[in-house]
């Protein structure tokens, strides 16, 4: 049977496309590639970032190779909102809010473009000193108690070099190395307890004389109290210079997504191998206690208020 009647001619394939049909064009595709990017950038620039962590001035309660979110709103938007800190630096801030004692936050250096994360330990109108280590605030020294040492697997990540941590690594009967990190819990006038690593002595940055926290600033410490380069810097260059303000903090950093162990490359394959157990979804917030008793305002010179827990 013919495919075609008698006479009727055979039709040729169109050579193109209706316009309604035609593939989106490469400056469709650019237009939409931009509007997901700026939607990107909104959203970590006014709702939350990811955040990674490249120092250890946060151990023991924040890794080298932690990956955690940090929400933008909780204090406002200011110059430092904005991802890649294009804006330039200025003191105006919308919607301002200030944080509490005990906040981890990310903040920018006086001196530098990059964010690093700290631990709020002084508010607007405090007075603060450190005293052999020890915070004294508003003349009274804040609670210390001695924690049991946790002991932190050693990986490419948390290597546990001796001139950081001298006498600190432990080898393990199963074989495994450990980091033991001696431990102090500090817990802030709101009750804010968090542990703190401090083991050893006479360091630069153990004695600060008292300052007030100008209003529209914080004062910003780092858990590893040794190897922390923070508000008590005060040379130029080195750290932040004494307290931050408000402008310059970028928002808070709440729970750890994920953390690796250095071991992980480009390959994609190689990162479940190398994730860490037990650190997803750890909250960054710090836990709330009830306010212990006062401490004399000069521990050198008596009691530390140090206990055996």
């Amino acid at each position: 049977m013919p495919l075609f009647g008698k006479g009727e001619p055979v039709r040729k394939a169109p050579q193109t496309l209706p316009k309604d049909k035609e593939g989106h064009s490469w400056l469709q595709e650019i237009i939409g590639l931009l509007v997901m990017l700026l939607a990107v950038i909104a959203f970590h620039s006014l709702v939350a970032k990811p955040f990674y962590i490249p120092s250890i001035s946060m151990m023991p309660n924040l890794l080298v190779g932690d990956r955690l979110i940090v929400s933008k709103y909780p204090y406002g938007y200011s110059w430092v909102s904005a991802s890649f800190h294009v804006l330039p630096r200025d003191d105006w801030r919308v919607f301002p809010g200030t944080p509490e004692y005990g906040d981890i936050v990310i903040v920018v250096p006086p001196y530098a473009t990059d964010d690093w994360i700290k631990r709020v330990v002084a508010l607007p109108g405090d007075r603060i000193a450190v005293e052999k280590g020890r915070i004294v605030l508003n003349g009274v020294a804040v609670p210390q108690e001695v924690e049991p040492p946790v002991d932190l697997p050693v990986d490419l990540n948390a290597p546990c070099e001796p001139y950081t941590f001298p006498y600190l690594r432990k080898r393990l009967p199963s074989g495994g190395e450990v980091c033991e990190l001696p431990l102090r819990r500090e817990t802030l006038p709101n009750g804010a307890s968090y542990v703190i690593i401090d083991h050893m002595e006479n360091q630069p940055l153990d004695d600060m004389a008292e300052i007030e926290v100008p209003d529209g600033h914080v004062f910003l410490m780092g858990d590893n109290r040794d190897h922390s380069a923070d508000s008590r810097e005060m040379n130029p260059g080195k750290g932040l210079n004494g307290p931050v303000p408000l402008a310059n903090i970028g928002g808070r950093a709440e729970f750890i997504t994920f953390s690796l162990d250095g071991t992980e490359s480009w390959n994609p394959l190689t990162w479940w191998g190398a994730l860490r157990e037990g650190r997803a979804w750890r909250s960054l917030r710090p836990e709330i206690r009830e306010r212990g008793p006062a401490i004399a305002s000069t521990p050198a010179s008596g009691d530390t208020g140090e206990h055996d827990s």
